[in-house]
């Protein structure tokens, strides 16, 4: 796996995102405050408006030897809400926590520049998008999208999506991107690697191993708390971001650097 830093990544993600909702987020968000039981990073105050287990207060990527450790705090207890199941693909609603990062999409195996690469920890109860894995261990591959899981996801700009609002990017009929060894068969950027994220109180956490030897210092981050849904067509756009319930900045600018 090559890891590498795209110049106009933390531009777009700001030029995309900012003037859209930021004044929605700093509202939410309140001013920055720090979080006693979790230092450095990117920190913000509670918020009793938002629903306390996706109301962030802490958000940090650290690196130890090849790993790098994407970690999230709620002023609650994180992972406690899950969508409601609905029995269909269409219209299905996802509840992620994401870190948006300024690594390029081609660091993952997706083609470079193609769009906001995230790391998001998932749950949605109609639909599997880990067909690899077998999270809750009952012999079936297939059942289990309402367990949290991980994804790399690439974000882009779709106004049928909302005005503003941004989509898991598409990948139009009769393309043939990169994508990475674990893509599921979804027409989306996105990829299901396996690494199972760790809901422990008011924590969220995801290993992330990359190659030896790759610097990852000074990357741009942030922290986002989210729901999506699968559009009524169920393509293009399959899924649409319509809600961002916080942001660990205010006002998603990635103010967080890995290593710093």
């Amino acid at each position: 796996m090559t890891w590498k830093t795209y110049p106009g990544q933390h531009g777009l993600v700001r030029t995309l995102i900012a003037p859209v909702l930021a004044a929605a987020l700093l509202a939410a968000s309140g001013p920055a405050a720090a979080h006693d039981q979790h230092t450095g990073g990117i920190q913000a105050a509670p918020n009793a408006a938002e629903k306390a287990d996706f109301d962030i207060v802490h958000a940090k990527v650290t690196v130890a030897g090849n790993v790098a450790t994407f970690h999230m705090a709620v002023s609650g207890k994180a992972g406690d809400s899950r969508p409601a199941a609905t029995g269909q693909l269409a219209g299905a609603e996802v509840f992620a926590y994401v870190w948006p990062t300024g690594l390029d999409a081609s660091a993952v195996g997706f083609d470079q520049g193609a769009g906001i690469l995230s790391l998001a920890v998932t749950a949605h109860p109609d639909f599997d998008d880990t067909p690899l894995f077998d999270e809750n261990g009952d012999g079936d591959t297939a059942n289990d999208g309402d367990l949290w899981h991980s994804h790399w996801v690439v974000l882009g700009p779709d106004e049928a999506c909302g005005a503003g609002a941004l989509k898991v990017l598409d990948i139009p009929e009769g393309a043939t991107p990169n994508l990475p060894k674990t893509w599921p068969g979804l027409p989306i950027l996105i990829d299901s690697p396996g690494w199972q994220p760790l809901l422990s109180g008011e924590s969220v956490d995801v290993k992330v191993p990359f190659a030896p030897g790759q610097d990852l210092t000074g990357i741009a981050y942030d922290g986002v708390t989210s729901g999506l849904r699968v559009n009524a067509n169920v393509h293009a756009p399959l899924l649409c971001v319509t809600d961002v319930f916080d942001a660990a900045s205010g006002d998603l600018s990635l103010p967080g650097r890995i290593g710093q």
